[in-house]
C-alpha cells in the first residue's frame, strides 16, 4: 500500500507545482515574486484560474487525508520503540520565526498560523522571545577564515580551504578536529537550535496554538504514543506531515478570502516601499521560514551601497559543524545513538539525516573515498538556491 502511494504522490506533486505556477509563474523557484508582494495580477483577476487552484488544492488534501496521514500512522507504529527511546533527537532545542501572518499588523508583530519563538532542552512549558541580535556564526570548524563568532551584520566569508587528511593507503578523511566543512555554525543566545517542521510545531504546541496542538494530539492520540516521540527522527518526518495537513487546510480559507476580495474588486498584489528615505547608511534584516526552516538574511549598507550581506539558511543551521566550544550541530547531534543493523548499509544513518531534507546542493563537491573529485557545478549569477 505504502509503495502505491508513492506512486501516487508523484502525480500529487505535479499538482501542487501546477498550484505554485498558477500564482508563482513558475515552479520551483517562482518568478513573480517581488519586494512586497507578486506580479500574477492576471490570474489573480481571473475566476477561472482560482477554480483551478481550489480543484488542485482539494486533490491534495484528499491524498494528504486519505494516503499520507494513514502511511504516517502505519510507520509511527512500525518505529514506536525507536521513537520512544528518543532515537535520532538530536539537540531538542528548536528555533522558529514564525510564518504565514493572519492580519495586517505591522512586521513581525502580526498574529501567524505558525507562532515564532525558542523552545530549549525540549521544554514544552516554556517559549522565549527571539531577538535577532544574539544570532552568532562561528567560523570554528569552517573553512572560512579566521575562528571569529560574529553577529551576521559582521559576518566574514572569506574561503579558507585546509583540505583533507590523506592518509598512505590514499583513503582521504575529513580533519574534524580543525575545520571540515562549508557550512558555518550558527547559534542562538550562545545555544545550538534545530529548525525545519519540527521546530515551527514543538514552537506552536508550547506556545499553546490550539490549531497546532489540535492536530499534534490527534495523532499522538491514534498511535497511541506519548507527545515526548516528537524528539526523535520519527517525530520529525511526522511533523512534515502534521504541518502540510495545517498549512492545507488555512490555504483553503485563503483562497475564498482572496476570491471574495477579488470579486469586490481589491486587485492590489504589491504593498509599495518607500526607500527614498533610507538612509545611505543602515543596517536591515528579513526573517521568514522556508520549507526547511528558519531563514534569515541581514544586510549592511554603507555609503548607499550593499558593505556586507549574510544569509543564515535553514540547513546552515541544521548541517552545522561543532562549534568552538565542540558542541555539534543539529545532524551531528541527531546521530549520536543510532545503531546500524548493517554498517555496510548505514540506513538508519540515512533515514536520520534524511528527516531534515538536506539542501546542500549549491555548496557541497562530490569526491570518493579516496579524494577523487568526480565533478564540479557552477551556479551562474541568475541561479537561485532553494533556500535563499
Amino acid at each position: 500500500m505504502a509503495v502505491s502511494h508513492y506512486l501516487d504522490a508523484l502525480t500529487v506533486q505535479r499538482g501542487a507545482g501546477k498550484m505554485t505556477a498558477i500564482l508563482g509563474g513558475k515552479n520551483p523557484h517562482p518568478q513573480s515574486l517581488v519586494v512586497g508582494g507578486i506580479t500574477a495580477v492576471q490570474d489573480i483577476q481571473n475566476p477561472a484560474r482560482l477554480a483551478q487552484f481550489k480543484t488542485l488544492l482539494e486533490e491534495q488534501m484528499r491524498f494528504i487525508r486519505g494516503a499520507y496521514l494513514p502511511d504516517l500512522l502505519m510507520a509511527g507504529l512500525a518505529y514506536a520503540p525507536e521513537a520512544t527511546a528518543g532515537i535520532g533527537a538530536g539537540l531538542r532545542s528548536y528555533l522558529a520565526y514564525g510564518y504565514f501572518e493572519l492580519d495586517d499588523t505591522p512586521l513581525y508583530g502580526a498574529r501567524t498560523l505558525f507562532p515564532g519563538g525558542i523552545v530549549l532542552n525540549g521544554d514544552l512549558s516554556r517559549v522565549h522571545a527571539f531577538d535577532q541580535t544574539k544570532v552568532m556564526e562561528d567560523l570554528t570548524h569552517a573553512w572560512y577564515t579566521g575562528n571569529a563568532v560574529l553577529h551576521p551584520y559582521q559576518g566574514v566569508t572569506e574561503p579558507s580551504y585546509t583540505g583533507l587528511d590523506r592518509q598512505p593507503d590514499g583513503v582521504a578523511y575529513l580533519k574534524t578536529s580543525e575545520k571540515y566543512s562549508w557550512v558555518k555554525s550558527p547559534t542562538y543566545d550562545d545555544h545550538r537550535v534545530e529548525v525545519g517542521p519540527l521546530a515551527r510545531l514543538v514552537v506552536g504546541y508550547a506556545a499553546g496554538d490550539q490549531n497546532i496542538r489540535g492536530h499534534v494530539d490527534q495523532v499522538l492520540k491514534t498511535a497511541g504514543l506519548p507527545i515526548g516521540v516528537l524528539f526523535s527522527t520519527v517525530g520529525r518526518t511526522a511533523a512534515r506531515c502534521i504541518e502540510t495537513l495545517v498549512i492545507g487546510e488555512a490555504m483553503s480559507g485563503w483562497l475564498d478570502e482572496l476570491a471574495k476580495n477579488t470579486a469586490a474588486g481589491d486587485l492590489d498584489t504589491v504593498t509599495p516601499f518607500d526607500f527614498g528615505k533610507v538612509s545611505k547608511d543602515a543596517e536591515g534584516y528579513g526573517l521568514t521560514e522556508a520549507p526547511r526552516g528558519a531563514l534569515g538574511h541581514w544586510v549592511r549598507i554603507r555609503d548607499g551601497k550593499i558593505d556586507n550581506y549574510q544569509a543564515v539558511v535553514p540547513t546552515t543551521w541544521n548541517a552545522a559543524p561543532r562549534d568552538g566550544k565542540g558542541r555539534a550541530g543539529a545532524y551531528e547531534s541527531a546521530l549520536v545513538g543510532v545503531k546500524l543493523a548493517k554498517p555496510d548499509q548505514p540506513l538508519e544513518i540515512l533515514r536520520t539525516v534524511h528527516s531534515f531534507d538536506p539542501c546542500l546542493a549549491c555548496a557541497v563537491h562530490v569526491v570518493d573515498a579516496r579524494g577523487t573529485e568526480l565533478g564540479s557545478y557552477e551556479v551562474g549569477p541568475s541561479g537561485y538556491a532553494c533556500e535563499v
